[in-house]
This record gives structure tokens, C-alpha cells and sequence, in this order.
């Protein structure tokens, strides 16, 4: 008699707050996951995402080849378990375009998330980038600011509390600035984006969040450990005689102690970024792209990232909360370096064609609207052709 395979009950949370369901069996793996993802979300592909863990109040990125029993411990292989397993959907590869995204359902979840990271943004220096971020977010979710006339100013005034800052500005920008201002000032910038479909909007966001230092990034917190001498106890009492003036002055011990420091380690859109907290800011000390990368290696909790040559540095030493970590971040940032090597040309490439997209679109303004339309149906088959082809690059660099 064939026994009922067990299973287990895997819940997986959305950018957008919704979840998914799905039952598994004990023995799944990963991939098993995100095709049960990619079925009940009705796409072919989710390139750009990857299912993570939450441990340690970090996401960490699955092995989709791995078990998941791995994952979730001994709670997995209990017989009585029931509560679900919760899996989160999280973009795991951010992209400069969002034409590279095909599928309409992606690119909301990518610009969803995108924008909760904007708001988690402490990227000080760039307040005048927030500004238009949030009238291109505006833009996309609201459509056209309503216009006024002279009339109408008590109407207007109304209108300019149609949104909340706090869904749109940091917090730490809403404290510089103040409510008011940001009510004041953000309706003017929205209004100037009038005609501009929500989806080019949307596409827009993504272009400009490319811009932002600390946006399209996934941090992951490590620790800096270096040798320190501090006093140590009291071991006597040195007396000196200086011209019939007794001057004393206590023995004390040098003590070695480890001076560890809270180091963010970012996987950027072309490379990594190393962040340290001084004073209560976030501090960048290196920003390397990938070609300044020699080597990086972990071994245990250890991890070690080896600079090339052309940058004069050191070797640089950090340890992660675990081995776990360090090899799932490891991972992270190899995929990264991998994915970005196979599609640099082709994300060229379509960003050219983007480009060649607007400025044709902008100089047949006065034409007719088939002639508009055929124009912009070729070259959004030029892009979907080319985005295809990135595809299977991506899809052979991961096999």
C-alpha cells in the first residue's frame, strides 16, 4: 500500500504585501517553490527576483537547488507542525532599465518594492533626487494632477493634500523639511509630468531610483574587527624629582582588546558597496565597481574581499553573523557579478533603443497618429526581441 507523501504548508509574501499559498512536499526544494510562484502568478519569468529567508532579521536568498528542510531547521521535519513556512519574494537583481522586465505583473512587484526602498534611503546628498522621485511616483499611481484656475485656488489647495509625504518622502526628509513644505512644493513637480502614462511613469521611477547611492542595493550587515591598546589595571607608582618637586605618576598596563565596528556590505547595481556607521550616519568607504574586484573568498564566518591592484588597498576582512551567511552573501554576489558580465552588452543595447525610442517619438510629435504608432510598435519589438535574448543569457549563465 502506497503511503500519502507528507506535506508542508509554505506561505510566500509579495513586494505588495499579498501572499501566496502552497502546499510542498518534505523533500522540495527550492525550485519547486518558484515554480509554484511563477504558476499561480501567471508569468514565464521572474529573472530579477529570488525567494529569501528571513534569519537573523536578514533576507537571505535561497539556493533554489538546495532543500528546504536546510532552510527552516528541525521544524521542517516535524510530523505535528502546523504552522506555515514563510518564504518572502524580494528582487534579488535590480536593473538600471525596467524595459529589461516584460511582464507587466513583474514590473509592478519590482517598482513596488523599488519604492519602499527609496523610502528607506539615507542618501542625504541627493534630497533635490527625492523630490522627483516622489512626483514620478505620484504620477504613476495617481495619474494627472488636477489643474486649477484662478478660480478654483480653494479647490487647488484641497487638492494639494491628496497624498500623504510619508508614503513618498523618507522620514529623515520629512523632519528636515517639514509636512507643509512637502505638501506645498510636490504638487508643482507632479503636474509638470501631465500626459505621461502611469506605466512610462512607472518605468521612469525605476530609471531615476538607479541614480540614487544607496537605493538599488541589498545590504547585508557584517562586522570589522581591528587590534586596539587600552589602559589596563593600576600596577604602581612612578615618582620623579624635578627641582625639589616631587612629581607621581601611575603604572598602568596595555591591554589588546578587538575594536569591533558595524560594517554594510551592498550589492549594487555594478558592484559593492562598503557603508560604516559614524556618528549615527551611514558613511560610504568604498565603492567598488566589479572590475575593481581581485578576488573574494569566505571561509567560515570569515569573509574577505581582495581589491585590485589599481586601488592600493588592502585586504579587506569582515565577518558575518554566521557561515550560513557568509556563504548565501558570497552567492549573492557572485550571481551578481555573473549576471552582470553576460548582459552588459544587451543591457546597452536596449537602453540605446530606449533612448532612440523617446527622441523619434519627440520628433514625430506633428506627424500622424498611424505613423506614431507603427513607429512605436517596431521599436518596442526591437526591445522585447532584445530582452528575450538577455533571457536566455541569463537563464544559461545560472544552468
Amino acid at each position: 500500500m502506497r503511503t500519502k507523501k507528507k506535506k508542508r504548508e509554505v506561505f510566500i509574501l509579495l513586494p505588495n504585501k499579498q501572499h501566496l499559498g502552497c502546499d510542498v512536499a518534505v523533500t522540495a526544494r527550492g525550485q519547486d517553490v518558484f515554480n509554484v510562484v511563477l504558476e499561480l502568478l501567471g508569468v514565464g519569468e521572474l529573472l530579477v527576483f529570488g525567494l529569501a529567508v528571513l534569519r537573523d532579521s536578514e533576507y537571505l536568498f535561497l539556493d533554489l537547488k538546495q532543500k528546504l528542510s536546510s532552510y527552516f531547521g528541525r521544524q521542517w521535519n516535524r510530523r505535528s507542525i502546523k504552522v506555515p513556512f514563510i518564504l518572502f519574494l524580494r528582487v534579488q537583481y535590480y536593473v538600471e532599465s525596467g524595459r529589461l522586465i516584460l511582464s507587466s505583473k513583474v514590473l509592478q512587484l519590482y517598482y513596488t518594492e523599488l519604492r519602499q526602498k527609496v523610502l528607506q534611503s539615507l542618501s542625504h546628498h541627493q534630497e533635490s533626487l527625492f523630490f522627483q522621485l516622489a512626483a514620478t511616483a505620484l504620477q504613476a499611481e495617481v495619474g494627472d494632477e488636477g489643474e486649477g484656475g484662478e478660480e478654483e485656488e480653494g479647490e487647488r489647495e484641497r487638492r494639494s493634500h491628496y497624498f500623504l509625504p510619508e508614503d513618498y518622502f523618507p522620514s529623515w526628509l520629512m523632519e528636515r523639511r517639514g509636512r507643509a513644505f512637502l505638501l506645498q512644493h510636490s504638487p508643482a513637480l507632479h503636474s509638470e509630468l501631465r500626459g505621461l502614462s502611469r506605466r512610462r511613469a512607472m518605468l521612469q521611477f525605476i530609471r531615476e531610483a538607479s541614480r540614487l547611492q544607496d537605493g538599488p542595493v541589498t545590504f547585508y550587515r557584517m562586522t570589522e574587527v581591528r587590534s586596539g591598546v587600552t589602559r589596563g589595571k593600576c600596577i604602581g607608582i612612578c615618582c620623579d624629582v624635578r627641582q625639589q618637586v616631587f612629581f607621581c605618576r601611575h603604572l598602568y598596563t596595555q591591554d589588546k582588546k578587538e575594536v569591533k565596528s558595524l560594517i554594510l556590505l551592498g550589492v549594487a547595481l555594478k558592484g559593492v558597496q562598503i557603508y560604516q556607521e559614524i556618528e549615527g550616519k551611514q558613511c560610504l568607504l568604498h565603492d567598488f565597481s566589479w572590475t575593481d574586484i581581485d578576488r573574494l573568498t569566505f571561509q567560515g564566518r570569515r569573509f574577505e574581499i581582495q581589491a585590485a591592484a589599481s586601488r592600493c588597498l588592502p585586504k579587506l576582512v569582515y565577518y558575518a553573523p554566521s557561515r550560513f551567511h557568509s556563504k548565501h552573501v558570497l552567492r549573492h554576489l557572485v550571481d551578481s557579478h555573473r549576471l552582470h558580465i553576460s548582459t552588459r552588452d544587451t543591457v546597452h543595447y536596449v537602453q540605446q533603443l530606449e533612448d532612440m525610442h523617446g527622441q523619434l517619438i519627440e520628433d514625430c510629435a506633428t506627424s500622424d497618429s498611424q505613423q506614431k504608432q507603427n513607429l512605436d510598435t517596431f521599436l518596442r519589438l526591437s526591445l522585447s526581441f532584445c530582452v528575450c535574448v538577455c533571457a536566455c543569457v541569463c537563464s544559461q549563465s545560472a544552468l
